[in-house]
Parts: structure tokens; sequence; C-alpha cells
């Protein structure tokens, strides 16, 4: 019989909305029981206004197959969140990689965004990520 294992991975690292081109974000642990950790994964950001489009590149670099693979990302701008939003990414086979994506649509998003068309506000948009998913040894 198989165990199934259940990991989480957060990413501690916040990346700028302005930069298109995303470089690999450094991962914590946030479950004790999972030794190392099975993925990599880049923020890239799409049009970010009254609705914020974010991309998430998640890559499995270990050679078992992750399976139940979501991801959840918070939005903040100007360090106050102002949405999240989830994707179901599904089964990522060894050494592959998959796109996950969702949008941020809320009324605090939109109420900033005038806010800064406006001149009251500046404009500094970050992301946090968790990618969670589940294998078998």
């Amino acid at each position: 019989m198989r165990n199934r294992l259940s990991a989480t991975l957060l990413s501690a690292t916040l990346l700028s909305a302005t930069l298109l081109s995303a470089a690999p974000v450094p991962a914590a642990a946030a479950d004790a029981g999972a030794s190392a950790h099975l993925i990599r994964y880049k923020i890239v950001f799409g049009r970010c206004k009254d609705t914020c489009r974010i991309k998430v590149q998640i890559t499995n670099i270990s050679r078992k197959t992750l399976y139940d693979v979501s991801l959840t990302a918070r939005l903040k701008v100007n360090k106050t969140k102002v949405g999240s939003c989830h994707d179901y990414v599904g089964t990522i086979r060894a050494k592959r990689e998959r796109w996950a994506g969702c949008t941020v649509r809320s009324a605090k998003l939109t109420s900033m965004w005038k806010r800064w068309l406006d001149g009251e506000i500046r404009w500094d948009t970050r992301a946090g990520t968790v990618v969670h998913y589940e294998y078998y040894r």
C-alpha cells in the first residue's frame, strides 16, 4: 500500500507587478512532514488595473507525479490586501510544467485603482502565492 503525502509550498517573497519577466521565487517550508519541495514556480503578472491577472508557471522538479495541485494567490496594493483568487491545476507529471492563472476582481481593488487614477496613492502591487499538492511515495 502506498502512502499519500500532502505538501504546501508558500511564497515568502513578493514580486512587483511592474516586472514582466519573473524570476524563480524562493520557497519556505510550511509542512514539517515534507522533506524536500518537489516544485519550483515563477509569478508573472498580466493586466493589472481594476482587475489583475496573475499567472504562475509551476514546474515539477521531482521524478514523482503530483496530484491535486492547486494555487491560491493573494494580491496586495501598497501593503493592503485587495483580493485573492484560486485555481485548480490538476496533475503534473514528473519533470513537466503547467501554467496556472487566476484573476482578482474586487471592489477594494477597483477603489484603489480609482484612487491611483486621481493621484492620491502609489500603485505598488505585489502577489503572494500558495501551491498545494499531493503525491504518492
